[in-house]
């Protein structure tokens, strides 16, 4: 029997849910929005049978099996929280709550539950990423040494530029580094198999005051309002970042982080670089794998299951020549997370709640970096 879904949330990432879902074969029974009308818009366009009118009724309806959370961030936690509580599987956007007392609270109720729990950092699942994995663990680089790179973005570059995210009380005390630095952050912890010790890190923001507009918009859609429509709001979180890490076992590491950088629409890249080797990695470019040698021509590595290391070869569906991206990193995402609810046996292969609690753990010293100027340990353990 097919495993049924609802997805709370409307906005940009809740109809990627729904589609990928869709794609893997798991009925989406219902959507969830605070916006009835805007959920019945996308229900319709998206083929899903049903809009729940408040979260409690989506929590009662015996059919769903698994709740998919892509709310704002301040939701996170008591949704995620509701939705365990009520016998639900979870899977939750990132981050998975707004400090380390809730992301650790929701760690130890899904793991006492029994119950599928993951946290979407879908970045893990290019499968060029894989790869990369692939070439790490079983030594290609050598003992690893540096790892660098940025994430950056341009839409919040103008002063009429506004989404939730740029209210701390929805989205956090974080913003550019808690929205995008967390998924390089995560990637990176995946690909080397070492936890973040130490870090260190600037903030800025540029933008002190923003243009608000006086009625709700979606995100990217504040084209044609004009000047009366907005209002001035002081801005409380960072556009821009840079972070030194301390890894495991002596790696360094350091992160730019921007989402102001014009002309950068979603550009996620790292290097990663080894006493034999290094590989580097581009979003904007995600079927092709750099790997640099010293004494050898560097090579271009292209996505093709069938030259693909036997661990990275599953998250390639495409044979060689045709491309996978972002809406495929869900679909390996979630199909790692429903194959594990249908067979408790399978063995996890996604983020869970304790990946999201660690990042929490690291958001939070990098926060504290900032404010006060000097390195910041990460806490081990609960």
């Amino acid at each position: 029997m097919a495993i049924r879904a609802a997805v709370v949330g409307t906005g940009f990432i809740g109809p990627v849910h729904v589609e990928a879902l869709q794609r893997i074969g798991v009925e989406v029974v219902g959507l969830c929005s605070s916006h009835p009308d805007r959920a019945q818009a996308k229900a319709r366009r998206l083929g899903v049978p049903k809009v729940y009118s408040t979260y409690e009724e989506l929590l009662a309806d015996p059919l769903v099996e698994v709740v998919h959370i892509a709310t704002p961030n301040a939701l996170h936690y008591p949704q995620a929280r509701a939705a365990l509580l009520a016998g639900k599987h979870v899977v939750c956007e990132k981050p998975l709550a707004m400090n380390t007392r809730e992301s650790a609270e929701l760690v130890e109720l899904a793991e006492r539950s029994g119950l599928v729990h993951a946290v979407c950092y879908n970045i893990r699942f290019y499968p060029m990423v894989q790869q990369a994995r692939a070439l790490i663990r079983d030594g290609a680089l050598g003992d690893l040494r540096l790892i660098h790179g940025s994430y950056l973005q341009d839409w919040l570059l103008l002063e009429t530029d506004w989404n939730w995210r740029l209210i701390p009380e929805l989205a956090g005390e974080t913003r550019a580094v808690g929205d995008i630095g967390s998924h390089w952050i995560d990637l990176m912890v995946f690909l080397s198999g070492r936890r973040v010790e130490r870090v260190f890190a600037d903030m800025a923001t540029f933008l002190p005051v923003r243009k608000r507009p006086r009625k709700p918009v979606e995100t990217f859609e504040t084209k044609g309002l004009q000047a009366e429509d907005y209002v001035e709001e002081p801005i409380r979180t960072e556009d821009y970042a840079t972070i030194l890490l301390h890894f495991e076992g002596g790696v360094r590491g350091v992160l730019t982080v921007s989402q102001i950088s014009p002309g950068r629409k979603n550009r996620l890249w790292f290097e990663i670089d080894g006493a034999r080797g290094a590989v580097a990695w581009d979003s904007e470019e995600p079927n092709a794998l750099w790997v640099g040698h010293r004494d050898q021509p560097n090579q271009w590595w292209i996505k093709d299951p069938a030259l693909m290391d036997a661990s990275a070869r599953p998250w390639a569906d495409y044979p060689g020549g045709h491309t996978e991206g972002y809406p495929d990193t869900f679909k390996m995402l979630f199909r790692a997370v429903y194959a594990r609810i249908a067979d408790p046996t399978t063995p996890v292969a996604y983020p869970t709640f304790a990946d999201g609690h660690e990042m929490m753990r690291v958001l939070e010293a990098i926060v504290a970096s900032a404010r006060e100027g000097r390195w910041i340990e990460i806490p081990r353990g609960s």
